[in-house]
């Protein structure tokens, strides 16, 4: 119970910091990227106006088909390729990424590259 306990304090602050130097940066939306147990989601997120700009979903009916899971780092490069297309649509090409608790590995660090890739600045 205490090894639990220490994770989710490790985790909470790794959250904090992340927020903090989020905000402290303006003038950029959010690119926000959550993992589930069952799905990955992105979202990029106007923070001034409060509203989203554009999203994407692994569980989309148009979600590309990929070999093995729904939340593998195949769905993750291929989410981050969505997001960063919907985006360039609506005429964003500059955003800050929050990772929320999660470290900069695996399928984050998939799905932010892909997103690089696809033309996002961050």
């Amino acid at each position: 119970m205490i090894n639990k306990q220490k994770k989710q304090i490790i985790s909470n602050r790794r959250k904090e910091r992340v927020r903090y130097k989020l905000k402290k940066q303006t003038g950029r939306p959010r690119l926000v990227f959550n993992r589930s147990n069952r799905y990955l989601t992105a979202q990029v997120i106007d923070d001034s106006k409060g509203e989203t700009i554009a999203f994407a979903v692994s569980s989309e009916k148009d979600f590309p088909k990929v070999e093995g899971s729904l939340k593998n780092l195949n769905a993750a490069k291929e989410i981050g390729k969505m997001i960063a297309a919907r985006s360039i649509d609506k005429g964003i090409k500059k955003v800050m990424l929050d990772r929320g608790s999660a470290l900069y590995h695996g399928k984050v660090a998939a799905f932010a590259e892909s997103a690089r890739e696809a033309g996002l600045e961050f």
